[in-house]
């Protein structure tokens, strides 16, 4: 089955209660970048802030929660459906058109989007399969131990390459198809859908992704 192309949005059902609105950014409001340093550690017993990476450049305040919009609240929202053996669905998979140069940009929209439906940004993994996020490569360059330290406290969005076997499972994984080569990307996607717990979103050409999975176009 080929993967068919949608507009840029999120249908999913979020488990758990929604977010209260509080300030902080919102998808309409400018994306925050990461600074020239790394992330200042918070005061002993206090939560870490959720910042949105984007491109380097200058720093920008942190985001509070979202609350979702009310066309998309659910009177009971429910987690993912068991099969009848009792384990969990497969993930719900959904395309999104774009050119590897924007498949980064529309992975970023779709963290957004993902944000402010309710999702907690430690939900989230953002893979790409060519050139390196920018906001990975910010946080490589002050080292390894801290980039993989905050992968394992999992209270942020992560972002790492495709090809990263110590980036574990998620329930919401987005992969930007952002350049490598067919082979790196005929891996890539069932490694992502089997690291998504709900929902893998894939942003990138729709006829180089349904040959790559050898799908009829």
């Amino acid at each position: 089955m080929p993967l068919i192309p949608e507009e840029p949005q999120i249908h999913e059902s979020v488990p758990g209660p929604r977010a209260t609105p509080a300030a902080g950014r919102t998808a309409s409001t400018p994306r925050p970048v990461p600074g020239p340093g790394p992330r200042p550690a918070p005061p002993r017993g206090a939560p870490a802030a959720s910042v949105r990476p984007g491109k380097p450049g200058p720093a920008a305040p942190p985001r509070g929660p979202v609350a979702a919009p009310p066309a998309q609240r659910t009177s009971s929202p429910q987690p993912p459906p068991a099969d009848k053996a009792g384990t969990a669905a497969e993930a719900q998979l959904q395309l999104i058109p774009a050119p590897a140069a924007g498949a980064v940009d529309a992975a970023d929209e779709a963290v957004d989007l993902l944000l402010d439906s309710g999702r907690a940004p430690g939900e989230i993994l953002v893979l790409t399969t060519g050139e390196t996020h920018p906001w990975a490569a910010h946080e490589l360059s002050f080292g390894e131990a801290s980039y993989w330290a905050q992968h394992d406290a999992a209270d942020d969005v992560f972002y790492a390459d495709a090809g990263a076997g110590r980036a574990t499972g998620r329930p919401v994984v987005v992969v930007a198809v952002n350049g490598g080569t067919d082979e790196v990307t005929a891996q890539a996607l069932p490694a992502a859908m089997a690291r998504a717990g709900a929902l893998l979103i894939v942003c990138g050409d729709p006829q180089r992704i349904n040959t790559v999975l050898g799908a009829p176009a």
